[in-house]
């Protein structure tokens, strides 16, 4: 055996992929962390991620005002509300675990736990200002829809300042 050639067996050589054409155009954060956190979010918590994200749907527009979700883990929702809220809602607690359970289709929520704190109720945007009306206009516009355009040009500039 010692004298035996060994046979070469032919390899076909590797060629590597030809790379797609990158793109370097900005993207928004969310194009780029989606696909990563999607995944990992329905293997780990489904259910929390469902109720964080869409709590003003599946809570009611009244709990939702009053209490935020803090914290999901082990079938315990932590909902941080006031402490006369907590005191009421503890009162309502099977009602409201069999609303959320309802609307996320499986016995999810089995407790509720409530801490002190206070939501962050969104604000209301501020009512749009209306222009003057009776403000006198420069006599020198043109005639005609370029005419309306500046005046309401110039209504807004001065409402402003």
């Amino acid at each position: 055996m010692p004298g035996e050639k060994k046979k070469r067996i032919a390899q076909t050589p590797v060629v590597p992929m030809a790379e797609p054409p990158r793109n370097f155009s900005p993207r928004g954060i969310a194009a780029l962390v989606a696909p990563i956190t999607r995944p990992i979010f329905r293997r780990r918590a489904p259910a929390a991620a469902q109720l964080l994200a869409d709590w003003p749907q599946l809570a009611g527009p009244e709990l939702a005002g009053r209490a935020l979700p803090v914290k999901f883990a082990g079938g315990t929702l932590t909902l941080g509300c006031t402490g006369p809220t907590a005191m009421e809602l503890q009162m309502l607690e099977s009602q409201i675990i069999a609303r959320l359970n309802l609307a996320l289709g499986h016995a999810t929520v089995e407790r509720l736990r409530f801490v002190q704190q206070s939501p962050r109720l969104p604000t209301p945007p501020p009512p749009p200002r209306q222009p003057p009306r009776n403000l006198p206009l420069p006599p020198d516009l043109p005639d005609g829809p370029l005419g309306e355009a500046l005046a309401r040009l110039y209504r807004g500039l001065k409402s402003r300042g």
